[in-house]
C-alpha cells in the first residue's frame, strides 16, 4: 500500500520533470533568441525592455537607435535607408536615462560603432537604480545565472516556445500567424522591422491632428492636472543623471560616434509649462542649456536641436498630443539627421534654445474646434 509520502514524492518528481522539460523546450526554441539566432522562423515581441536583450544578441548591426515613445515608431529599414547604416532600434516607451544608457552599453559591447539617441528632458527624472529596476532585467541582458534561469524557467516563455514550435508545422503556420494578434502570446511579429511600428496603412490624419493636440493641451493645463507637468523634475538631480548616464557613456566610448537630438515637441508642450507650470519650464530650459553646452564639447558627439523648427512645431496637425509627432515627422527627423541641417554649433550652443524661448514667449494658443 502506497503511503501519502510516496504520492508526494512522485508528485514532486513529476513537477521537477515538467519544469525541466519546459526549460529544455525554451532553451531549444529560444523565442527571445538570447542564445542563438532562431532555428525556426523568428518572431518578435513589442515588449521592448525584454525583446531588446535578444535583439542585441541575435541581430547584425553597426548603429543603435535609442529613445522613448518619441522614437518608438521608426522602422529600422527607414533608418538604414536614410542614414546609410545597419541599425538596431532599441527605443523603449517611458524609458529613463539609466535604462537607456545600460541598454546602449550592451549594444556597444556587441559592436555598435554609432549611436542615434533621441534625448528629451523627461528621461533624466529620478528613477530606480539600474540594478534594482523592476522594469528592466539587467541579469537577462548580462546572461547571468539568475537571468538565464529566470528565462528558462519562465512559464510565459515556455508557452511562447510551445506556440513557436506549433507555428513551425507547415499546415499550422499560416493560420497561427494570422491568429497570433488575438491570442495570449507576445512573440507575434514576423518581421523585426514591425516591432512597435505603426501599420503601413495607418490613418495618420485620424490620430494626428490639431483637434487632438489642442485637446491634450487643455487636459494637461487643467488646474486639477497641471501639477503633473513638473512631477519628478528637479534641476540638480537631473543634471546629475545626465552627467552619469549620457556624458559617462559617451566618455567611456570615445571610438563610438553619438548623434543625439532633441525631438520636435509641439510648441504647446512648452506653452503648457509657460502657462501652468513656469517653474518646470525654467528647469527644462536650464537643463537643456547645460546639456547643449556639455555635449557640444565632446569630440565624438553631434547634437541636433529640432525644437525650434517653426514650420513643424507650430503646425498642430503634426501631433497626436502636445509631444508625439506623426510618422511624417519621423521621416523629416531622419532627413535632418542625414543632412546635419540643425546641428548645434559648439561656438553658439544656446542659439536654438534662445530661438525656442522667443517662440514660446510670443505664442498664443489658437481656439479649439472641439464642441
Amino acid at each position: 500500500m502506497r503511503t501519502p509520502l510516496t504520492h508526494l514524492g512522485r508528485l514532486l518528481l513529476a513537477s521537477i520533470a515538467c519544469m525541466l522539460g519546459a526549460a529544455a523546450l525554451t532553451y531549444v526554441v529560444d523565442p527571445l533568441q538570447l542564445f542563438r539566432p532562431s532555428r525556426l522562423a523568428a518572431f518578435y515581441s513589442d515588449d521592448t525592455r525584454v525583446q531588446n536583450a535578444g535583439l542585441i544578441r541575435s541581430q547584425s548591426f553597426d548603429t543603435a537607435f535609442m529613445g522613448t515613445s518619441l522614437a518608438i515608431h521608426f522602422r529600422q529599414s527607414d533608418i538604414d535607408r536614410a542614414l546609410g547604416v545597419r541599425s538596431l532600434k532599441l527605443a523603449m516607451t517611458g524609458s529613463n536615462s539609466r535604462q537607456q544608457a545600460f541598454v546602449l552599453e550592451q549594444a556597444i559591447d556587441r559592436g555598435a560603432r554609432r549611436v542615434i539617441w533621441e534625448m528629451d528632458d523627461f528621461i533624466f527624472v529620478d528613477a530606480a537604480g539600474i540594478e534594482t529596476d523592476p522594469y528592466l532585467s539587467v541579469d537577462l541582458y548580462r546572461r547571468t545565472a539568475k537571468g538565464v534561469a529566470s528565462y528558462l524557467f519562465s512559464a510565459a516563455m515556455a508557452k511562447e516556445s510551445l506556440f513557436a514550435l506549433m507555428r513551425s508545422i507547415p499546415p499550422l503556420r499560416e493560420p497561427l500567424i494570422h491568429a497570433a494578434p488575438y491570442l495570449p502570446v507576445k512573440f507575434a511579429l514576423a518581421d523585426v522591422d514591425d516591432i512597435y511600428a505603426l501599420p503601413r496603412d495607418f490613418d495618420v490624419a485620424r490620430d494626428y491632428n490639431a483637434n487632438k493636440t489642442l485637446a491634450s493641451f487643455a487636459y494637461i493645463t487643467s488646474p486639477v492636472r497641471s501639477r503633473f507637468l513638473g512631477e519628478g523634475y528637479g534641476y540638480e538631480a537631473m543634471v546629475g543623471h545626465f552627467e552619469r548616464d549620457a556624458v559617462g557613456l559617451v566618455a567611456r566610448h570615445p571610438d563610438v560616434t553619438f548623434e543625439i537630438y532633441f525631438p520636435p515637441y509641439s510648441i504647446l508642450q512648452f506653452v503648457a509649462m509657460r502657462d501652468a507650470s513656469p517653474g518646470t519650464l525654467k528647469i527644462v530650459t536650464d537643463l537643456t542649456a547645460h546639456i547643449a553646452k556639455a555635449l557640444t564639447q565632446l569630440p565624438n558627439v553631434r547634437l541636433h536641436d529640432f525644437r525650434a523648427i517653426k514650420q513643424v512645431t507650430h503646425d498642430l496637425g503634426n501631433y497626436g498630443d502636445v509631444i508625439h509627432h506623426s510618422p511624417i515627422i519621423d521621416a523629416k527627423v531622419l532627413k535632418w539627421l542625414a543632412s546635419g541641417e540643425y546641428v548645434v554649433d559648439p561656438k553658439a550652443p544656446l542659439a536654438s534654445l534662445n530661438e525656442l524661448k522667443a517662440q514660446v514667449g510670443a505664442y498664443r494658443v489658437p481656439p479649439s474646434n472641439l464642441p
